[in-house]
C-alpha cells in the first residue's frame, strides 16, 4: 500500500508538524522571556563605563575595539564617546543616532528604553587624564548573560518544551490509534470464544485505515455468523428430514429380515433401495445448497450460450416428460450469451424443469421462453399445474419449504432454494407468479455477457 495515500499517515504527519511549529515559536518566546525576567544578574552600567575607560587608557583605540567586541558577544553593543565623537564604531539605529547628541550634552547619566525590549544607557566617566568621556551602551536585556549562556537557556527551554509537546501529542495520537486497535482485539477474543454476534461498531470521527479495518471486521463477523447459522440450520433441517426415511428404512429392513418368503423379502429390499436413493439425493442436495450458501469458492466462470444449455436440458428431461405425455415447448433466441458456471446453471435448469414436470397433469404442456431483453437473459418456465397459493409465493424459494399443493408430490423442498442461490451468485434474479389460466410461471433473469469481438482482439 502506498503510504502517501494513507489518511492515517497524513494525520500523523500533520500532528507532528504542528508540534514542531509550536515548539519553534513557543520555545523561542518562552526562552526570551525567561532570559528577560528570570535572570537576576543586572548590568552595572557604571562598572561597565569604568572598564571601557580603563581599556582605552591602557591600550588605546585597539584595546577599546577588542573590549567592545567582547561586549557584543555578551549581547551588549557598547563604546566610548569623547567630545561627542565615537572612539569605536557602534551599530545604532537612525532614531537613536538622531537623539544621541542631546543625551551626550546632558552631562548626566541616562538609562532609557527607546522601545520595548531595548535598553539604552549613557554613562558619564572621568578619565585619569581628566578627560570626560561617555559610555554609550545598547542592550536587549537589563541583565548580563554570556552568549553561550543565552544559547544554553534557549536550547534547554526548546528541548524541554519539545519533549513536553511531542509527548502530549504523541500520547493523544497513540490513544486515538490504540482505542480502535483495543476494540478490535477485544472483539477478536470474543469471536474466538464463540460469541459470533460480536461487532466492533467503531464510530471514529476519522475515516482512516483503522476505521475501515473495524468495518471490514464487522462485515467478516456478520458473514461468519450468517454462515455458521446457516450451517447449523442445515444440520438441524437435515437431521429432521433424515429421521423419517431412516425410520422407514429400519422398518423395511426389519420386515425383510423377518420375512420367510424370498419374493416378499426382495420387495422389501427394493423399497430399501428406493429409500437409500432418497437419502442419497437428499444429502447431495443439502451439500449443494450448503456449498452455494458458502459463496461458491473456486467457481469457474466462462461465457456460454444459454440457449444451447436450455436445449440440452430439455433433451435430458424429455424422457421423464414423455412418460407422462407432457409436451415441452421452447421459444428461444438464436444465441443468448451469459457468463457463469455451466454445471450450476444446468443444475438450476434441471430443478426448474423437474419441478414443472412434477406438478403438471398428464398430457399438459410446459412452455419455455428465452430472450435477450434490456441487457438480461430472460428465461421463463410456465406449467399448467395447480399453481401456488398467493400467501406462499414469497416462501417458495426457502430451503425445505413445501407448499400446501406439494403434499402428494415427492421432494425435499430444496430444489428451488438451490435455484435461487445459483441465480444470486450469477448476479441475477428469480421470481415466481401464478399464471393467468392456472399454473406457475417462474421467470429467471441473468446479466448478458460482454461479447468480445475476436477481430478487434487480434488487432
Amino acid at each position: 500500500m502506498n503510504p502517501f495515500k494513507s489518511s492515517l499517515y497524513w494525520r500523523l504527519l500533520a500532528w507532528f508538524c504542528l508540534a514542531n511549529l509550536l515548539v519553534l515559536f513557543a520555545g523561542g518566546f518562552l526562552a526570551q522571556r525567561f532570559i528577560e525576567y528570570t535572570t537576576a544578574v543586572e548590568i552595572n552600567w557604571d562598572a561597565l563605563a569604568q572598564d571601557a575607560n580603563q581599556a582605552y587608557q591602557d591600550g588605546g583605540q585597539s584595546a577599546l575595539v577588542n573590549w567592545s567586541r567582547q561586549q557584543r558577544h555578551e549581547g551588549i553593543e557598547a563604546g566610548l564617546f569623547e567630545n561627542g565623537h565615537a572612539l569605536v564604531p557602534l551599530r545604532l539605529g537612525p532614531s537613536i543616532q538622531q537623539d544621541l547628541p542631546r543625551w551626550l550634552e546632558a552631562g548626566h547619566d541616562v538609562l532609557i528604553q527607546p522601545r520595548r525590549g531595548l535598553y539604552l544607557a549613557v554613562q558619564q566617566v572621568q578619565g585619569s587624564d581628566g578627560q570626560a568621556r561617555q559610555l554609550v551602551a545598547l542592550s536587549r536585556s537589563h541583565t548580563r548573560l554570556h552568549q553561550r549562556s543565552r544559547q544554553t537557556i534557549l536550547l534547554t527551554v526548546q528541548v524541554t518544551l519539545s519533549l513536553l509537546l511531542i509527548g502530549l501529542i504523541g500520547w493523544w495520537v497513540a490513544r486515538s490509534v490504540a482505542r480502535p486497535v483495543a476494540a478490535l482485539r477485544a472483539a477478536t477474543r470474543r469471536m474466538a470464544a464463540g460469541e459470533l454476534s460480536t461487532r466492533v461498531a467503531w464510530q471514529g470521527g476519522n475515516r482512516d485505515e483503522l476505521t475501515q479495518l473495524a468495518g471490514d471486521f464487522d462485515a467478516m463477523a456478520e458473514r461468519i455468523e450468517a454462515l455458521v447459522a446457516h450451517d447449523r440450520g442445515v444440520l438441524q433441517d437435515l437431521s429432521h428430514e433424515l429421521r423419517s426415511p431412516l425410520a422407514r428404512l429400519q422398518l423395511i429392513l426389519d420386515f425383510a429380515q423377518r420375512s420367510s418368503d424370498e419374493a416378499e423379502a426382495a420387495g422389501y429390499f427394493q423399497q430399501a433401495e428406493l429409500e437409500i436413493a432418497r437419502l442419497d439425493r437428499m444429502t447431495g442436495e443439502m451439500l449443494a445448497l450448503s456449498r452455494l450458501e458458502g459463496g461458491l469458492p473456486g467457481m469457474q466462470r466462462e461465457q456460454l450460450d444459454l440457449t444451447e444449455l436450455v436445449e440440452h436440458g430439455l433433451a435430458q428431461a424429455m424422457l421423464e416428460a414423455s412418460a407422462r405425455q407432457i409436451e415441452l415447448m421452447l421459444d428461444a433466441d438464436a444465441a443468448v450469451m451469459v457468463s457463469g458456471s455451466p454445471q450450476l446453471l444446468e443444475r438450476a435448469l434441471d430443478n426448474l424443469l423437474g419441478n414443472a414436470i412434477k406438478f403438471s397433469p398428464a398430457g399438459a404442456k410446459i412452455e419455455l421462453g428465452l430472450h435477450a431483453q434490456s441487457g438480461c437473459a430472460v428465461l421463463s418456465i410456465r406449467d399448467h399445474g395447480p399453481g401456488v397459493p398467493a400467501a406462499e409465493l414469497a416462501l417458495l424459494f426457502q430451503p425445505f419449504f413445501r407448499g400446501s399443493n406439494a403434499v402428494h408430490a415427492e421432494g425435499l423442498g430444496l430444489g428451488l432454494g438451490i435455484v435461487q442461490r445459483v441465480v444470486q451468485v450469477h448476479g441475477g434474479k428469480i421470481e415466481a407468479r401464478n399464471a393467468v389460466g392456472g399454473g406457475l410461471d417462474v421467470v429467471l433473469k441473468l446479466p448478458l455477457a460482454e461479447i468480445v469481438d475476436e477481430n478487434v482482439r487480434e488487432a
